[in-house]
């Protein structure tokens, strides 16, 4: 989707032609915000959602259901009643201000590093999905080389950051031990950043230990190569899996993205501003509990939004409020210094239609423009999740891409010398055969590739092909080209070896999981 732009000038213009028009499947840079954040709460509003959260956390108090975390918060000074833990705002502003504000992941391959934090920004696909929609737009369960194809997707496609982890469930492989095949995938096929399984704390051990294969112990005990999400459970909760998976990754000081869980009106107040309040406490002790675990840890303000349809239950996506919610939470973390997580292009739709492009689009829209940072479930995502579509991973990725373009801002460097072509045209004239306007007709304005823009005439004469068939065809075509990114054959094979030897050290049992 990305076109090469620059090169060699000789050839002549043919061979410049096919220089510009040649695809690039290098990774864009790590974006670099320069557009103002929208902020739709004054200083006193941010001050009384603050006082707000801090209030519940003093008074209402948050249940941590693991006795672990609850002898590390009795050492660190806080009350704790049963499974309830009260937490003095000093100590909660106390612990969280030593998360650092921004942070460099490290990739396999360097020239993959990103800066994240601040202004600076990142587009990660979407996982979880127990269904896909695939390269023939047939809903089924998913295998470990549907696995592997949407992370060689997320490896070719410029504008994603990272392979992610299991972007869709791969059905074909036990449950127990499903973690180790979705790392090495993410790892094999992809050398940009990847996410770590944190379904339960062997999991994520597991997990820290493969990075620390791939890596080196020493390199990710001073360097974050991986993200873990832990979910709470909201209301107030935060469960014993959860929070052996954050230990897990906070042990290797690894980023951990601290997600409570909205259903706006389900498992919070009927209530945007309050909804905010009550994840806004959800965060902020699990953000805490990261620095009682090991001061200094990176760690990511997260959360997960949606409002529930009061006609039947389901959660909705690309509604205002959950735009609302997400220009206020990201105003929320930067009242703290601290990087944030929020999900994109998220779509309720069943097949990829314009309910999917119209919530997508909305939500999209309104992450660039609430500043966010760590931008999670960038590509594939609709029916809530259920399954990741192959044709709109490809159109979200590109729609990625755009937002990159929108965020960057205007660009002021060849200003002069276009003003100088308005003298050389005159009145009445036309730009399309000036020098200036060839030289840079591919760099000044974004040009989508999957979206078509030809008249009807042209476009019935091609076939009168719609966007989900071109973009099936175009991931068929980029699948076709893929190249692997080779790992280095030592580090592969003591991948494989500590796979095999936990493979047989782990029972293949779902029921026999719940006890790892």
């Amino acid at each position: 989707m990305a076109k090469t732009t620059t090169g060699s000038r000789t050839g002549g213009r043919s061979a410049r032609r096919a220089l510009r028009t040649a695809n690039d499947f290098t990774m864009m840079p790590g974006l670099k915000r320069n557009i103002p954040e929208c902020e739709v709460m004054d200083g006193s509003q941010v001050e009384r959602i603050d006082a707000a959260s801090l209030d519940i956390l003093e008074n209402v108090g948050i249940h941590f259901r693991d006795e672990i975390a609850l002898e590390d918060w009795r050492r660190a000074g806080a009350k704790i009643e049963g499974e309830l833990v009260y937490l003095d705002r000093g100590l909660v502003r106390e612990l969280i201000s030593s998360i650092p504000p921004d942070f460099t992941y490290h990739a396999r391959n360097p020239a993959n590093n990103l800066r994240l934090g601040g202004k600076y920004s990142v587009f990660v696909p979407m996982t979880g999905a127990p269904f896909l929609r695939d390269i023939d737009d047939v809903r089924r369960n998913p295998t470990l080389d549907d696995l592997a194809m949407f992370h060689k997707l997320s490896h070719m496609l410029p504008a994603m950051h990272s392979s992610a982890h299991h972007i869709v469930e791969p059905y074909d492989h036990p449950v127990s031990q499903r973690h180790l095949r979705i790392t090495y995938s993410s790892i094999k096929y992809s050398d940009k950043m990847f996410m770590g399984m944190t379904t339960s704390p062997k999991n994520a051990e597991d997990v820290m230990d493969m990075c620390a294969i791939l890596f080196g112990e020493e390199f990710i005990q001073e360097n974050p190569v991986a993200t873990g999400n832990c979910n709470g459970n909201s209301p107030l909760v935060w469960d014993e899996t959860m929070l052996g998976a954050m230990r897990a990754f906070a042990a290797r000081r690894q980023p951990i993205l601290c997600s409570p869980f909205v259903l706006g009106g389900a498992n919070t107040p009927a209530s945007v501003a309050a909804s905010v309040a009550q994840l806004n406490a959800e965060a902020l002790s699990a953000l805490a509990y990261t620095q009682v675990i090991r001061k200094g840890t990176p760690a990511i303000y997260g959360h997960f939004l949606s409002t529930v349809s009061m006609k039947s239950g389901a959660p909705m996506a690309g509604t205002p409020e959950i735009s609302l919610m997400n220009f206020m939470i990201g105003q929320m973390a930067r009242h703290y210094n601290i990087p944030w997580r929020t999900s994109n292009t998220l779509g309720g739709a069943k097949t990829f239609d314009a309910q999917a492009g119209y919530e997508s689009a909305t939500t999209l829209s309104s992450v660039i423009h609430a500043g966010a940072n760590y931008i999670w479930h960038s590509a594939g995502w609709n029916e809530a999740g259920m399954h990741c579509s192959v044709a709109k991973f490809i159109v979200d990725a590109e729609q990625c891409a755009m937002a990159y373009r929108l965020a960057e801002g205007p660009k002021w460097q060849d200003f002069d010398a276009a003003l100088a072509t308005v003298p050389d045209i005159g009145p009445g004239g036309h730009y399309l055969g000036h020098p200036h306007t060839l030289e840079n007709f591919q760099t000044a304005f974004f040009m989508p590739e999957l979206f078509d823009n030809n008249s009807i005439e042209q476009w019935q004469a091609e076939g009168s092909v719609e966007i989900t068939e071109r973009a099936l065809s175009y991931a068929t075509k980029l699948l076709s080209e893929y190249q692997e990114p080779k790992l280095d054959e030592a580090k592969d094979e003591e991948l494989l070896d500590y796979i095999a030897r936990r493979e047989r050290e782990i029972p293949a049992s779902d029921e026999l999981n719940q006890s790892h």
